[in-house]
């Protein structure tokens, strides 16, 4: 990793002097890319359904090309060998899934009988695992491509007609 951001060793070990530490500071600069990405999106104006698809979109993207989210993700999956406190994966993403398809269902963008709660635990289950798949198959180099396949899909049945 150190060959990676162009460090000695002894230098990421100045800043970071364990590795919990250094897992800790990846996971948490994972957590503070999607605020950033959330920002963004927002700022294009688009629908609550549109912002929270696009939003996945540009998570795919993360997840296919940035470093710190891809080693996040991995340090995430490794909780249970890393000694240190890691935020809970997943719980943020429901959130605020759940909050912009409540605000899909007040502008009538959801399609009758779908509860926000439960379908937006389906689309973070759904991304997270296509993420995972294409991780084990691809290396990620197919995360987008997947997620726009399968979103097409589960958004397509939640979307109202």
């Amino acid at each position: 990793m150190a060959d990676r951001v162009e460090m000695t060793k002894g230098a990421v070990y100045f800043h970071y002097p364990t590795k919990e530490a250094l897992a800790v500071a990846i996971v948490e600069e994972h957590y503070e890319r999607w605020p950033k990405i959330l920002d963004e999106v927002t700022g294009e104006g688009r629908g609550p359904l549109d912002t929270a698809a696009r939003m996945l979109e540009c998570a795919a993207t993360a997840f296919q090309d940035d470093v710190i989210v891809q080693a996040g993700a991995r340090l995430q999956l490794e909780r249970p060998q890393i000694d240190a406190e890691l935020p809970t994966p997943y719980v943020d993403w429901v959130s605020l899934l759940e909050s912009l398809l409540a605000s899909a269902q007040e502008a009538g963008e959801l399609r009758a009988g779908v509860e926000p709660g439960r379908a937006a635990r389906s689309l973070v289950s759904a991304f997270f695992g296509s993420q995972h798949v294409s991780d084990v198959l691809s290396g990620r180099a197919d995360v987008v491509e997947r997620w726009r396949d399968l979103s097409g899909l589960l958004f397509r049945s939640i979307r109202a007609d």
